[in-house]
């Protein structure tokens, strides 16, 4: 048997590869912002020992035209605001103390107003900023400093930009999250795919050749659709297409509490003539199956067949026995165009209902109507898999 792996798997398969990128992004995006910041704050220490020394050079130069007057404390001021780094600035010597503050009481505290201190707060560097000053006839001169330990602006540009890459990961996820969702079919497993018995043999498909059934019509299929009454259809004599949803259910659920297997086989019969060989073709199914009641109409000129207890290994073998039996009957020679295909699906340990059953036989029977050389294709799931899906998508 050949194996076709479903489309939702490839797109999983695409889907776990762009998480893992995107994955790859996040730890970037945020490795490169921590970098950044301790590079940062590391500059930030160059940048205050310097700032610092040009101020502490500058109040001792400015001292020889006189130790804190007007033009001496103007002096500071304007070169204390053009400093990155420096907040304040405590200058004293002999009994004159002088204070000076980019802010106005945000660096520094005044005990009992007559003597300055710098504050405590955790955004001030705890670096030691302190330096003699050498200024004629003025004893135990001295300047010190208190500087802020970060660049807030460039931590603003650093988050900023981290959390622009962060963002890009996120668009790709979600957009790849909206593709699975508008593309993946809620099917999930293996189509298990069953050649003809005559291909296996001729190594060619049987549905080539073209020309006229050898059976004669007799009467077209009407259209018209009864209302079911009873059991069994009259068109066919087994169970009306409507019944096969609530019996479906009702067997699942006893498999399910019994732990047994359920399989559910959908059969179309391709350019059937009339209503006649249609009823042949039922009874052929009855014969065959030996359960009238778990047989039921499906379409225009398909059979529904329900199997309590049987795998989806010994329904496709009971599957391709009766094809077997069904193409020897009425397909006499190479040029008739009668044919049937199949598809399947089972239980196979999971819990499920028969609208999801009923939804994976169709599929296959849809692939196996596609597929020109291949007559039973029936759909494989993994309970693990279908377990996970389940959860995902409550």
């Amino acid at each position: 048997m050949e194996i076709q792996r479903n489309k939702t798997r490839n797109l999983s398969t695409v889907g776990s590869i762009i998480a893992a990128f995107c994955i790859i992004i996040y730890l970037f995006a945020l490795v490169q912002g921590a970098v950044r910041i301790y590079l940062n704050i590391e500059q930030r220490k160059e940048v205050i020992k310097i700032e610092f020394s040009q101020m502490a050079n500058l109040a001792q130069s400015q001292s020889v035209n006189g130790f804190l007057n007007e033009r001496y404390i103007q002096a500071i001021n304007n070169s204390l605001i053009t400093t990155k780094s420096i907040e304040a600035l405590i200058i004293t010597g002999s009994d004159n103390v002088y204070a000076f503050e980019k802010q106005r009481d945000f660096a520094i505290e005044w005990v009992n107003n007559t003597t300055p201190r710098f504050k405590n707060k955790f955004s001030f560097s705890n670096e030691t900023l302190y330096q003699p000053l050498d200024i004629f006839d003025i004893r135990n001169a001295n300047i010190k400093a208190v500087a802020s330990a970060y660049d807030f602006n460039a931590f603003s540009k650093i988050l900023k930009e981290t959390l622009i890459i962060i963002a890009v990961g996120f668009a790709i996820a979600f957009i790849t999250m909206l593709l699975q969702l508008l593309f993946a079919k809620p099917v999930r497993g293996e189509m298990v795919l069953v050649p003809t018995p005559e291909a296996k043999k001729k190594k060619m498909s049987v549905y080539e050749k073209e020309s006229v059934t050898i059976l004669p019509p007799q009467k077209v299929f009407s259209e018209s659709k009864s209302t079911p009454k009873g059991l069994y259809s009259p068109r066919s004599n087994i169970g009306w297409e409507e019944y096969i949803k609530d019996r479906l259910d009702s067997e699942l659920h006893r498999c399910s509490s019994t732990e047994k297997d359920l399989s559910l086989v959908l059969m179309d019969f391709i350019n059937i003539p009339n209503d006649d060989m249609y009823v042949i073709t039922a009874d052929e199914a009855v014969s065959f199956y030996t359960s009238r009641d778990l047989l039921f109409e499906f379409g225009k000129h398909g059979i529904a067949v329900i199997l309590p207890g049987t795998g989806l290994e010994n329904a496709i073998e009971k599957s391709e026995k009766f094809y077997q039996r069904i193409m020897e009957k009425f397909q006499h020679n190479e040029d008739s165009i009668f044919n049937m295909k199949i598809g399947l699906s089972s239980r196979s340990g999971r819990l499920l209902n028969a609208e999801r059953i009923m939804l994976e036989t169709k599929e296959a029977l849809k692939k196996a109507k596609n597929d020109p050389a291949t007559t039973i294709i029936a759909f494989k799931s993994d309970p693990e898999k279908y377990r996970d899906y389940i959860r995902t998508f409550n």
